[in-house]
């Protein structure tokens, strides 16, 4: 290596890592368009031969809008509503002042004022955490207006970053193809074969929810989703403790019915179904999908119930393409 090359390597190195300090304060954002863009870039490519690509791409950034981040933000606002109306419902005369009067006469203690001053207290640490709230729906809003901002030039670029991805990679092409192809085929078993089977199971589950009357069922159902990710693990971890919970307020019959149904109607889903779509793709092991979700989580909150799998899975992709190939690079 001479010292040009060297210098210049330095120099890439060096903009490599201030460019991620930008990106990793919008990192779950990030993440989001590029999993959105994955998506919905077949049907980018069938609609530019329709439409121009700038008209195909605002259009699927406005089904994205209205199809996945509108009704999270709408489920996010029904479960703070349902928290507010718990403490609106709370009966300030539930606990009446004679008690503390009588404490204060026979203690000479004034804990009626004492409590007072805890309130005020309380009151004043929940203005100053006020001000970090509005920073951090600040922070969404912008975080979701970036998301947009860059799923719409994923979507009517994305072919050409792609070409210069390959360009500038140097690995030969036929190598370079297949390893591209293994990504896509691990990707799509992860989205296709975990993600879109959890969000079956968990809405199956959570129809028995809504049915055998648990409080707050919508939140429960995101929840069941969420495990049904997970391996071994799934929504028996919510629909368990609400049979329980049934069965503790004197319904054994709506207990029966919702461990028999979710026993069934999700076992069945998750036995056939997801060996089905996964066998389509590619052959994930579920430790690697345990280990993704897991560590994913634990790396890049959210956003890594879907890149964790998919890393763990292009390792071994990728390690399986270069032991394939060793002669050939």
């Amino acid at each position: 290596m001479n010292r040009s090359r060297g210098t210049l390597l330095v120099f890439i190195a060096i903009l490599v890592v201030l460019s991620a300090q930008l990106i990793l304060p919008y990192l779950q954002y990030v993440l989001a368009a590029v999993l959105l863009a994955f998506v919905l870039s077949p049907l980018q490519r069938r609609l530019e031969g329709r439409v121009s690509p700038t008209i195909a791409a605002f259009a699927l950034v406005i089904l994205a809008l209205l199809g996945f981040i509108l009704p999270v933000l709408v489920v996010i606002a029904v479960v703070a509503q349902d928290a507010l109306r718990v403490f609106e419902e709370a009966d300030p005369d539930a606990f009446p002042p004679e008690p503390l009067e009588s404490l204060a006469e026979r203690f000479g203690i004034d804990l009626e004022a004492a409590i007072f001053d805890s309130a005020r207290d309380v009151g004043a640490m929940a203005a100053e955490r006020s001000l970090e709230v509005v920073t951090g729906v600040t922070h969404i809003m912008i975080g979701i207006g970036l998301a947009l901002f860059l799923l719409y030039y994923f979507l009517k670029d994305g072919d050409d970053l792609l070409a210069w991805l390959k360009e500038v990679t140097p690995i030969p092409e036929p190598v370079q193809q297949e390893l591209f192809d293994e990504l896509e085929e691990v990707t799509w078993a992860v989205l296709a074969g975990h993600v879109l089977i959890a969000i079956i199971e968990g809405s199956i589950a959570g129809i028995a929810l809504f049915a055998t009357g648990i409080p707050n069922a919508l939140f429960w159902t995101m929840v069941m989703i969420v495990l049904s990710l997970i391996p071994l693990v799934g929504a028996f971890l919510v629909w368990g403790p609400a049979a329980i919970y049934l069965l503790v307020i004197g319904e054994p019959v709506l207990a029966v019915a919702l461990t028999v149904y979710s026993a069934i109607v999700v076992g069945v889903a998750d036995d056939y179904l997801r060996p089905i779509v996964v066998d389509r793709y590619a052959d994930l092991n579920p430790a690697v999908i345990i280990v993704g979700v897991l560590g994913g989580v634990t790396a890049f909150g959210l956003m890594g119930l879907f890149f964790g799998p998919v890393l763990l899975g292009a390792l071994v992709a990728t390690l399986s393409i270069f032991n394939e190939h060793y002669d050939d690079l």
